[in-house]
């Protein structure tokens, strides 16, 4: 029993039952029947194979019948080619090809008949995520309200330094003293303070090497430090009375050329540091040397003056000879002259130590070097002026543009408060509130903000090193190597004609043919390729060979190279600086190479 249970009471409303009635329960409503499924299609139509189609005919004979075991073997189009029925047949179908790979051979030169050539295929896939709503147009500055700091005030940003802005990279062999000179700079123009000397001289004597204290200036993490090798491309900023510069300390050892490709790529001018001492200056020279190198890079990447700067005269093995000076100036010449340089205006030599400072900004003694004063009075070996530092306010940049269309290449992105871009403005001009487009995803954005130097400015012009706020960008939607355009864009293409110059092959590899891969370098991009066909090589003697099979070192050619993923790029013609590129494979340079034509725009 329930103490707690109500009491029962009957209901007045309720049937009376009789013994006769029986129970009546409700039966359940019957679920609805399921749709009828659709006929099911033909194996043959579902699968898009043409029944009478020869090619799956033979295949299918020789799966014995069994159509899934021959869609796989369709599916691997090189093992087929081990059975000589399919071979026959394959040998009697006619090759359809892109427009622009039929060589019509009339005896015309090939490299004048690439601008007839076409591509009729989809492009690669970017290497971007899908693309990003743009932002609100009435959102520009009134939406950040957590991010709005003193910098995004509009009325704080100004025009900038009208002084001229040059970047200026120091290239060269390892050990040749590069990082010393570009500290030294810094030194002699005030941009380090004495305290600051004392205390690098400390501890390069703790470690046994008391000639690396200007070193430690640009080399600042420990590995660098530890090792006396620069790593990665150090950035500082020092400034004359005509002009600014930033200087970019690029890494002189082998195993890290793609990141001196990355400032060099940034450079207006490169200064080459050689080493005067006995030895060094062969073992930086020869083949295998970095010194060779770095200059076909920089002829490549688009410098406008190359300086060559004969470092340590004061060496024990040197003490200012001129007899060594003028070695090391005919020597280095010709291969200068190889990589493209016009000698009597690109290229400048001056004697110099970076260590004292001798000729960087203040002229060396005459009781020192009796004869350097006579030579650059003369204008010996296109030098005019005593110093290094006189030297390079003398140099005027030319080409450009501030009135062309917007192309930065971007060289890093980082996240604060936003998403940052750095890089360098090549042509037109980056307004904050402007939109751009970043190429090569095709996203629209607004800029909030503009930086040069870490300062915020109103407007910035070719040649400047810029901080740039996109809004409504994330990290993903902007990545090293993409370009930040106005409208239009520049092209985003995975496929391209190009002229090349073969300057060196891999040990196990002598010949480039169809097939070879390489890495594409072209302003800060980086990406895998694959030589597709060969049109035209060209030898040192000037001998042409049409559909040629092969080019060796020394050879020019012209030729169709195919990239991975498509990548911002124009051609040499049109912006040289987006038109240059390197091939590198297996740690070497092996080739050199400008755009000639691009597939015709879909648009």
């Amino acid at each position: 029993m329930n103490p707690g249970a109500e009491e029962w009471k009957p209901n007045a409303g309720a049937a009376t039952w009789t013994p006769s009635q029986g129970f009546s329960v409700g039966t359940p409503t019957p679920a609805p029947a399921p749709a009828s499924a659709p006929p099911a299609e033909d194996d043959a139509a579902a699968s898009d194979i043409d029944e009478n189609d020869p090619l799956w005919k033979t295949v299918l004979k020789i799966a014995d019948g069994d159509k899934g075991r021959a869609e796989k073997m369709l599916s691997d189009p090189d093992s087929l080619t081990k059975y000589p029925e399919v071979e026959a047949i394959l040998d009697a179908a006619p090759m359809e090809t892109d427009d622009w790979e039929k060589n019509e051979n009339t005896g015309a030169d090939l490299a004048n008949e690439v601008k007839d050539m076409k591509i009729d295929e989809k492009p690669a896939p970017t290497p971007a995520p899908a693309p990003t709503p743009p932002p609100a147009k009435d959102d520009y500055y009134e939406d950040d309200d957590e991010d709005d700091g003193e910098d995004d005030d509009p009325s704080k940003w100004t025009e900038g330094d009208p002084r001229e802005h040059l970047n200026m990279v120091f290239i060269g062999h390892v050990d040749a003293g590069k990082s010393t000179l570009s500290g030294n700079i810094l030194y002699l123009t005030d941009n380090v303070d004495k305290r600051t000397i004392e205390r690098y001289e400390k501890e390069a004597k703790d470690r046994n090497r008391e000639s690396w204290f200007l070193a430690f200036i640009m080399d600042t993490n420990e590995e660098e430090r530890a090792k006396g090798k620069t790593v990665e491309v150090g950035k500082a900023h020092f400034e004359t009375e005509l002009k600014r510069y930033t200087i970019m300390d690029a890494p002189g050892h082998k195993n890290y050329v793609p990141n001196m490709i990355m400032g060099a790529s940034q450079a207006d001018i490169g200064v080459l540091v050689v080493s005067a001492r006995k030895g060094e200056f062969e073992a930086g020279f020869d083949r295998g040397g970095q010194t060779r190198e770095h200059a076909m890079l920089a002829k490549t990447l688009g410098v406008s003056y190359l300086i060559v700067v004969v470092n340590k005269m004061d060496d024990p093995t040197v003490q200012w000879s001129k007899d060594r000076y003028d070695e090391c100036v005919v020597t280095i010449r010709p291969y200068l002259k190889r990589c493209g340089f016009v000698i009597k205006r690109e290229v400048k030599f001056l004697p110099i130590s970076g260590l004292q400072g001798a000729n960087v900004k203040d002229e060396v003694s005459e009781s020192e070097c009796p004869w350097w004063k006579k030579c650059w009075q003369n204008g010996d070996n296109n030098t005019t002026s005593p110093t290094l530092l006189s030297l390079l306010d003398t140099l005027e940049i030319e080409d450009r543009d501030p009135n062309g269309p917007l192309r930065i290449p971007v060289l890093e992105r980082y996240s604060d408060r936003g998403t940052i871009a750095m890089g360098k403005v090549e042509s037109g001009i980056v307004r904050p509130g402007m939109k751009v487009i970043l190429m090569p995803t095709g996203n629209e954005y607004k800029v909030d903000g503009v930086w040069a130097n870490e300062e915020p400015v109103t407007v910035a012009r070719p040649g400047e090193n810029v901080l740039i706020k996109l809004n409504g960008a994330g990290l993903e939607d902007c990545r090293k190597g993409f370009v930040i355009c106005s409208d239009p864009p520049c092209r985003a293409v995975d496929k391209f004609i190009c002229k090349i110059a073969v300057t060196d092959m891999p040990d196990n590899t002598r010949i480039l043919t169809a097939g070879f891969q390489a890495v594409f370098h072209a302003h800060c991009c980086e990406e895998e390729c694959t030589i597709v066909k060969i049109y035209e090589t060209k030898n040192n003697k000037g001998h042409v060979v049409k559909g040629a099979r092969f080019a060796s070192e020394g050879m020019q050619c012209v030729c169709q190279i195919k990239l991975d993923r498509s990548a911002p790029v124009e051609t040499f013609d049109s912006m040289p600086f987006l038109g240059r590129f390197t091939l590198r494979t297996e740690g070497k340079s092996i080739a050199i190479g400008k755009i000639t034509k691009l597939p015709a725009n879909s648009d």
